[in-house]
């Protein structure tokens, strides 16, 4: 999902016009912002942008992998035993591989679409 480094954009609008949809808007300070929801995903934002403020999301990975370990630090204190703790610590494991085989399979599946239509079917 492609986002707008706020720190780059000058609000330019380039983006907001090229984008088919209508999923790019300016803030007050003129800013763009991308409407997970709209985008389509087509990636002309980014193309477009000639700050590169447009960003792709593969650059927010460490910041996501954080968000995800400070939520589980958060919810740990309320498991007060060492068996709470490691029953909890279990669960989020469990949790995470299942996002992780959801998303594996997501994968899978587009990828027979995309080999489907390649091959003509």
């Amino acid at each position: 999902m492609p986002w707008v480094d706020q720190n780059l954009c000058v609000g330019c609008g380039v983006c907001v016009d090229e984008c088919p949809v209508e999923a790019i808007t300016q803030q007050e300070d003129r800013k763009a912002i991308i409407n997970d929801d709209q985008c389509i995903r087509c990636g002309k934002c980014h193309d477009v942008c000639p700050h590169d403020a447009v960003r792709h999301d593969s650059e927010r990975i460490p910041q996501e992998v954080e968000v995800n370990v400070t939520k589980t630090r958060e919810l740990l204190k309320h498991f007060k035993t060492p068996q709470e703790q490691d029953q909890f610590y279990e669960r989020m494991i469990r949790y995470f591989n299942k996002e992780k085989k959801v998303a594996d399979l997501t994968i899978a599946k587009i990828t027979d679409m995309k080999n489907a239509i390649s091959k003509g079917k």
